[in-house]
């Protein structure tokens, strides 16, 4: 190698180092210009991590506590200390006990305050199960035009039931006729508008 290109590698060594410096420099001034918030974002993604633990752990306390309570009310319907833990730790899956325990017994009463329940499914089933009980003809119809009613056609059937009783066979086969064919009760309402309606 030539002095020239000794020297000018030297240079380019020298460049190098004299901008990492110059860096480091510049790094430090910036650390101590601004050291209150680097160490306050830092203490704030601290707290981050340590609530969000904590709320884990709060959260799944919860969610034992509410399955320890269902699974002593499965076994013991009557046990007041667990029908609050679970009503307090998981309000709807109390209103879903509580739609269970009513459609077992019949109650209407219960299964008609259900219908407001902020769990959607239960206010569902609840209505459709409360009209079912009832036998109520007229209840049940406005559940049938329900959009995304659960049981839709089963509240048709049972109403088509209800007016055949009652002797209104041309709206009894009127509702039946509301059943798609690819429903899977749709033999049920065939059987029913050829043999229970005529």
């Amino acid at each position: 190698m030539s002095l020239k290109e000794n020297i000018s590698m030297v240079k380019e060594e020298l460049s190098t180092e004299e901008q990492f410096f110059e860096q480091a420099v510049k790094t430090e001034r910036f650390v101590k210009k601004y050291k209150k918030p680097l160490i306050a974002a830092v203490a704030a993604v601290a707290l981050a991590v340590v609530g969000t633990a904590a709320y884990d752990a709060y959260d799944a306390s919860k969610r034992d506590a509410a399955n320890a309570a269902y699974l002593t009310l499965q076994s013991d319907p009557t046990n007041a200390a667990a029908k609050e833990t679970l009503k307090a730790n998981a309000p709807q899956l109390f209103d879903a006990w509580k739609m269970s325990v009513a459609i077992k017994s019949g109650d209407v009463k219960v299964l008609q305050a259900l219908t407001s329940s902020p769990a959607s499914e239960v206010a569902d089933v609840s209505s459709y199960e409360a009209a079912a009980i009832a036998k109520d003809a007229k209840a049940l119809g406005s559940y049938s035009y329900r959009q995304g009613g659960v049981y839709k056609e089963m509240a048709l059937i049972d109403e088509a039931v209800l007016l055949m009783q009652e002797g209104k066979t041309d709206e009894a086969h009127r509702r039946l006729q509301m059943i798609g064919e690819q429903s899977p009760l749709a033999p049920l309402a065939e059987a029913l508008s050829h043999y229970g309606v005529k």
